[in-house]
């Protein structure tokens, strides 16, 4: 997941949420803190100049950060997250990937081999704090600093840093000459300000997973080699004097004679600024039918099938925006970017990095899936460190939908697979709950199956309990109430509950906080009297489908008495069951011939040879 964008154009936003406020960080009531009802948070706005020394993959920073407090509390300590430090023999990333069971293929040992001139780093030189030195420390990926002044609720300070840092040779994510050949990838790669909420400060780390940042504004500007084509997070500023495919036509360009070129970049309301530079760049344009511009930077000496990928990669982007923007929320910018970089595909904002040498169907899978990210990792932007599968899960959800639509592919549920690697991670006896932090899962796969595959699963099986058309409806609640804020699991499940009437705190801990698996079988058919138990611990409501001998169907729903309520459904409603009896039995007014549960297959039976009787 990554993201980046350039554009000619002016910094107008048509924002999505009318209820999202100033970017002070005031914004509407909530019960996000069972103390507190008023939602808060932090907000900051950089100002950095960078020069980049392309050569010795090194350059200087000089960053200016100004950071209001929005919280109640008074702030002695503030903490920057220096990532590139991650990519360094003997890091906590290195030991993670030489010690878990099954490491990432892409990093294995490989950054315990790194030497000098291919490891990353930051290192701060100095830190003002309202134009006084503070004292600082660099532990690992994290600047612990210690203020001269605590910052005072409400309070804004300004922190003037300088920095110098290396591109580690590209391993995860970040670096420099990937294996096709992308000469900078520039994701984390400056000191981030560690983001503080209602929980207190959060910073873990980087040893493998995703991110959690503050909202603010960025005003970058990079110095490189003239040579090089820069795609980045932003609107491009000066585009008459960079001149790489950005210029404005009824303007004379007028690019320097120097060797270096400086590209300023602004960005609006995000949490993060990518940045990517390659001297064999080619960059197309299109625009869409709503003036949004899509930018396209890749390699333009990849073999002709790629380079052809790449072109017809366009026209289904703008179907994928227009696809998301109409059952999520509009897109709040003016551009959108698709880079060839990183080492798979990786969101960021208003941008993505992904390998460019893909067959096209992969090509268009992998910016489905980051391009959706963009709502449910920047505009919903929830902490990923504790609930990953709020971002991957969603993600993975809608554009599986969208992919279907897309290609044309009406499949009946584009999520089935999760449903089967479901099934697998429970019987092998190696899945993890929900709620376990994205970086101390015990394996890779347990990781991979509870992000993506059952966090996308929270959703389809929302489509059984409440109804696929409930389950849209409260996607869109969902981005309306909490975009551009950092939603929890239950700000999720309150929007579905208010656009359902139905209540939902069970489905929420049995799916997320515990292992609880879903098993309903038919205990016994006579005559016209259907006897159905449950056998696994997680409760669910019923959907039957009764065929009677005389060859006419009838089906059935049975709600979960702490559903309060029932979906929307032509079935026959009857009486709801109370979790705590195993057995439930009803009777028809025709002699049963066959009865299935769930023809659907939304529902997560672990068992689904109990759950079909046909008379004999």
């Amino acid at each position: 997941m990554k993201k980046i964008f350039l554009s000619i154009f002016s910094l107008t936003l048509l924002f999505a949420c009318a209820n999202a406020k100033d970017t002070a960080g005031y914004v509407s009531k909530t019960n996000k803190d069972a103390g507190s009802t008023t939602y808060w948070q932090q907000h900051i706005d950089y100002t950095m100049d960078i020069d980049v020394d392309a050569k010795k993959h090194q350059y200087k920073g000089i960053q200016k950060a100004v950071y209001t407090n929005n919280s109640p509390d008074e702030l002695d300590k503030v903490y920057y997250h220096l990532y590139f430090n991650a990519f360094q023999p003997g890091s906590q990333m290195d030991v993670r990937s030489l010690n878990i069971k099954d490491p990432d293929g892409r990093v294995r040992d490989r950054i315990s081999k790194l030497n000098a001139d291919e490891i990353g780093y930051i290192k701060v030189n100095s830190l003002k704090q309202n134009g006084s030195a503070v004292k600082f420390e660099t532990v690992g990926t994290i600047l612990e600093v210690t203020l001269n002044k605590p910052i005072k609720s409400g309070e804004s300070v300004t922190l003037d840093m300088v920095f110098d840092a290396q591109v580690p040779l590209q391993v995860r994510r970040s670096g420099r000459d990937s294996a096709e050949g992308v000469a900078l990838s520039m994701s984390q790669w400056y000191p981030k300000m560690a983001e503080y909420d209602f929980e207190g400060w959060h910073t873990p780390p980087y040893i493998a997973r995703e991110f959690h940042a503050v909202w603010g504004n960025f005003d970058v500007k990079i110095s490189i080699d003239k040579n090089y084509t820069v795609g980045g997070t932003g609107y491009l500023q000066n585009p008459q004097e960079i001149g790489h495919g950005y210029e404005d036509k009824t303007k004379p360009l007028n690019v320097p004679n120097t060797d270096k070129l400086t590209w300023h970049f602004k960005a609006p309301r995000v949490h993060d600024f990518m940045w990517a530079a390659d001297p064999e760049y080619k960059h197309d344009i299109l625009t869409m039918e709503n003036g949004n511009d899509l930018h396209f930077l890749y390699k333009r000496n990849l073999n002709a099938e790629f380079l052809q990928n790449w072109k017809d990669l366009q026209p289904k982007t703008a179907e994928l925006m227009t696809y998301f923007s109409e059952n999520i929320g509009q897109y709040p910018y003016k551009q959108y970017s698709v880079i060839q970089g990183g080492d798979g595909g990786m969101e960021y904002a208003m941008s993505t990095l992904i390998t460019g040498k893909r067959k096209f169907g992969s090509l268009l899978g992998v910016t489905a899936h980051e391009l959706a990210h963009t709502w449910f990792q920047f505009l919903l932007a929830s902490n990923e460190s504790k609930h990953p599968w709020m971002d991957e899960g969603f993600t993975s959800y809608i554009s599986g939908k969208a992919m279907a639509e897309i290609t044309s592919k009406n499949d009946k549920n584009p999520n089935a697979g999760p449903y089967r690697g479901y099934n697998y991670m429970v019987n092998s006896g190696t899945e993890e709950v929900l709620t376990t932090h994205a970086d101390r899962y015990n394996t890779n796969r347990a990781y991979g199956f509870a992000s993506y595959g059952k966090g996308s699963m929270f959703l389809a099986q929302l489509e059984y309990i409440i109804g696929p058309e409930n389950t849209a409806k409260g996607l869109k609640k969902y981005f309306n109430d909490f975009a551009f804020k950092h939603p929890t699991p239950n700000d999720v499940k309150r929007s579905m509950e208010k656009v359902s009437g139905i209540h939902l705190d069970w489905y929420l801990n049995e799916w997320i906080q515990t292992l609880h698996t879903i098993d309903y079988g038919i205990k016994s058919v006579k005559d016209k009297t259907i006897t159905l138990e449950r056998i696994g611990q997680m409760p669910m409501p019923i959907d039957l489908e009764v065929t009677y001998t005389d060859g006419s169907v009838e089906n059935f729903n049975i709600p979960l008495r702490m559903m309060r309520g029932s979906k929307p459904t032509s079935a026959t409603v009857i009486e709801d069951w109370a979790w705590a009896n195993p057995v439930y039995s009803f009777t028809t007014n025709k002699t049963v011939k066959s009865v299935v549960i769930d023809k659907s297959n939304l529902m997560a039976d672990v068992n689904a040879e109990n759950n079909i009787f046909e008379a004999k």
